[in-house]
């Protein structure tokens, strides 16, 4: 991998790790278009740092709050163990399927591209239902609706599905309007994030090579970049334009995915 190219894909995991269009299915498809690849595919979870560390910086108004009224408000501390709560499910499932989805489904273009056109199809669909919203301030949530979204979130583990995208969905069809439920995966995404990349680095730390770090510097740089500019703008382009833009963004994707995939073999 050329040092180009490592600041392509962290553009892209930027622009699309808060969007419900798979970063993970961008990455890996880019990587086939341009021909590279990382040791164990970790160059794709590591430079998700960038991308957490765009979150923190865009949210750190908000997590200060959270930490100053946690002592003493117990609101804050319902929400607080409520994104916790829905981050176990992908704790648990993410360290015992490791190694079937980093080997196998990381691997297969065809279920990736798949799966963005089936994901594509949910959010049309899913954007147009007459859905009647219970909850309009994500600290409102409750922590078993949270651990539903915590479920959801794990479908994102079969790469073209997004972690954005399947809790946002699932957010919805658990009460929350669209913005509420975008901004609830914003803070689920925190600590799943890092609990990924940390046992991915972890997991992969002696696969490493000096020219990996270099690469993995330039992505996270790219991706962090990028990524404050969606964080600061998706939840009201999500509240005043709904799904249907990301929805027929992965068909086309995934549709030009299976064209290569049946003319290139």
């Amino acid at each position: 991998m050329h040092a180009w190219e490592a600041v392509f894909l962290g553009l892209i995991e930027g622009l699309t790790e808060y969007l419900p269009v798979s970063s993970t299915a961008h990455l890996l498809l880019t990587e086939k278009l341009l021909g590279v690849s990382s040791t164990g595919n970790t160059f794709e979870v590591l430079i998700q740092l960038g991308a957490i560390l765009a979150l923190l910086t865009v949210y750190a108004g908000r997590l200060w709050h959270l930490a100053r009224d946690f002592p003493r408000d117990a609101r804050t501390r319902r929400f607080v163990f409520s994104v916790l709560l829905a981050f176990l499910p992908a704790a648990v499932i993410g360290v015992a399927a490791h190694k079937v989805i980093k080997d196998y489904l990381f691997e297969s273009p065809f279920i990736i591209c798949v799966a963005l056109i089936v994901g594509g199809i949910v959010l049309l669909f899913v954007d147009r239902l007459p859905l009647r919203p219970r909850y309009h301030d994500v600290m409102d949530i409750p922590p078993l609706r949270a651990l539903g979204i915590g479920f959801c979130q794990c479908l994102a583990m079969i790469p073209g599905v997004s972690r954005s995208g399947s809790s946002i969905v699932g957010a919805m069809f658990l009460g929350t309007d669209k913005r509420t439920g975008a901004e609830f995966s914003f803070f689920l995404a925190m600590p799943t994030m890092a609990g990924a990349f940390a046992y991915d680095l972890y997991k992969n730390w002696s696969l490493l090579s000096p020219d990996d770090v270099h690469l993995i510097i330039l992505g996270f740089i790219a991706a962090f970049i990028t990524g404050v500019i969606v964080v600061r703008y998706a939840l009201d382009f999500i509240s005043r334009r709904g799904l249907s833009f990301f929805g027929w963004w992965r068909l086309l994707v995934g549709g030009i995915g299976l064209g290569a995939l049946a003319v290139l073999h």
